[in-house]
């Protein structure tokens, strides 16, 4: 084997420098017990965390191509998705520094950072993966790490519970990937995808295979009905680890999910099958999740309905795979990062001021915290697509790439949905400007790591509406 083919995995490699520095570091530098600084607590994670998301933002190769005998696959928009969830992870850095700077987090911070980090490469190898083994190697890898970081306040008894209903449903949707995965080598004889993709003959067992293969992926995005495990797992982890969850997690399953789709079975009857399963499920999605959203109290729970939802929304620009649904797709993912990771930035500064996590602590906000809730706002606003913000139009280009593969109907009562998702984002807007408060959160200043990541997140709202650069480049950069 040529081992010089390492060298071409340039953002792998580079996350793995980054991984083994913060290894080190956490051996050999103290965090200060009594004022909860050092230099390893967020400034060194922070910022080998923006060194890699520079490193893969470069674009040194346009061009793709494959290693390991098609194991190893890179184009130019996998690189695009590396980075955007890079973003996503360094902003989650970011809004952690308060939370892991209290007393019990301090001995703990170096696993936070490195778990983290372990599952983005995971799901690296899953973006760029051409073959079944590899692609549930990163799914593992992605996955894994994730139950420990739900279960990092494990003294917590939400925590722990939350950790172990995370672990046993993924290792239960991980094993009906599986049971799909074997039918498919059962059919056809190989496990890469361009093998499969030339070999695969339309039989009931192929259907049962992709059906299998949607299940598990589907408890990866949280969609309906495989949906089950989201709201207690948002509850009962750390607020910043939801954050995680919902956006950087989901993210990479998305996108891996169309790739799969559109290179296994892009045309014929089985392509019939899966848009039929996946109408299906964008409805369940989109309906049940909004109807239960107007129920939660607890804004943790109120998030993961809406992120049940979104999900929806982002597997929208799936049917088709066409090079309009990839573009739509990678631009949603970009907004509803920089929309929900603000949310949540605002989220975990209330909550380590005031330990309040209900959406009737939110009352009489505005008039304590105007900024943050100020923030809160444009993000709830992104996030119900409202417009001149940047949701408004990553909503619409979903709905376009949709309605041009022919999924009217779809669009349709998708268009329905937003007015009811506008409506119960609307209630903590309410809640935080109009309903009145005996005692309200009292004032508080964030920390500087905490509003860095709210400027960053603002600015994703508001600037991806109004710079179409944006969305042109990845638009270019999907029919490369």
């Amino acid at each position: 084997m040529d081992y010089s083919q390492f060298l071409y995995m340039r953002e792998e490699l580079v996350l793995i420098v980054a991984i083994v520095v913060l290894f080190l570091a956490d051996l050999f530098f103290c965090t200060d017990r009594k004022s909860g600084r050092g230099v390893y607590n967020t400034p060194l994670p922070a910022i080998l965390m923006g060194l890699v998301t520079i490193a893969n933002a470069v674009p040194c190769c346009m061009e793709s191509f494959e290693l390991f005998g098609g194991m190893y696959q890179h184009t130019p928009m996998m690189s695009l998705v590396k980075t955007v969830l890079n973003l996503g992870t360094l902003i989650v850095f970011l809004m952690s520094h308060k939370w892991l700077s209290r007393e019990e987090n301090l001995v703990k911070q170096g696993e936070f950072y490195l778990l983290v980090m372990f599952t983005l490469l995971g799901m690296y190898f899953m973006i760029s993966s051409g073959h079944f083994l590899m692609f549930f190697i990163g799914l593992e890898m992605a996955s894994i790490p994730v139950a420990a970081l739900v279960a990092y306040d494990k003294y917590r008894f939400t925590s722990a519970e939350a950790g172990a209903k995370f672990i046993l449903l993924a290792l239960f949707s991980s094993a009906l990937l599986l049971y799909g995965v074997s039918f498919l080598y059962g059919l056809t004889g190989t496990l890469y995808f361009e093998g499969l993709a030339t070999k695969m003959t339309f039989s009931y067992l192929g259907v049962g295979a992709l059906l299998l293969f949607i299940a598990g992926m589907g408890f990866k995005i949280s969609l309906v009905p495989f949906h089950l495990w989201t709201a207690d797992t948002y509850e009962g982890a750390p607020t910043t680890v939801t954050g995680y969850l919902s956006v950087v997690s989901k993210s990479s399953a998305a996108f891996v999910l169309f790739v799969l789709l559109a290179k296994l079975f892009p045309t014929g009857e089985y392509a019939a099958a899966w848009q039929t399963a996946l109408f299906w499920i964008v409805i369940a999605s989109i309906t049940i999740a909004n109807l239960f959203a107007l129920r939660q109290q607890n804004i943790k729970r109120f998030m993961a309905f809406s992120a049940i939802s979104q999900a929806g929304y982002i597997v929208l620009a799936i049917p088709g795979t066409t090079a309009q649904g990839m573009t739509a797709l990678v631009f949603y993912l970009l907004v509803y990062m920089a929309a929900n990771l603000g949310a949540f930035t605002v989220m975990t500064s209330v909550e380590q001021s005031s330990n309040q996590v209900t959406i009737d602590s939110y009352n009489g906000l505005y008039s304590t915290n105007p900024k943050l809730s100020f923030i809160m706002t444009l993000c709830l606003f992104s996030l119900a697509g409202i417009p001149p913000f940047a949701g408004f139009f990553s909503k619409f280009f979903v709905f376009m790439a949709a309605f041009n593969a022919g999924q009217h109907l779809l669009v349709f009562i998708a268009l329905v949905n937003t007015i009811i998702s506008l409506y119960y984002y609307l209630l903590i807007v309410k809640a935080m400007y109009i309903n009145k408060s005996d005692a309200p959160i009292a004032t508080f200043q964030s920390d500087a790591y905490s509003r860095l990541a709210l400027v960053l997140c603002t600015l994703g709202v508001v600037g991806l509406g109004i710079a179409s650069c944006v969305y042109n480049y990845i638009d270019a950069v999907s029919l490369l």
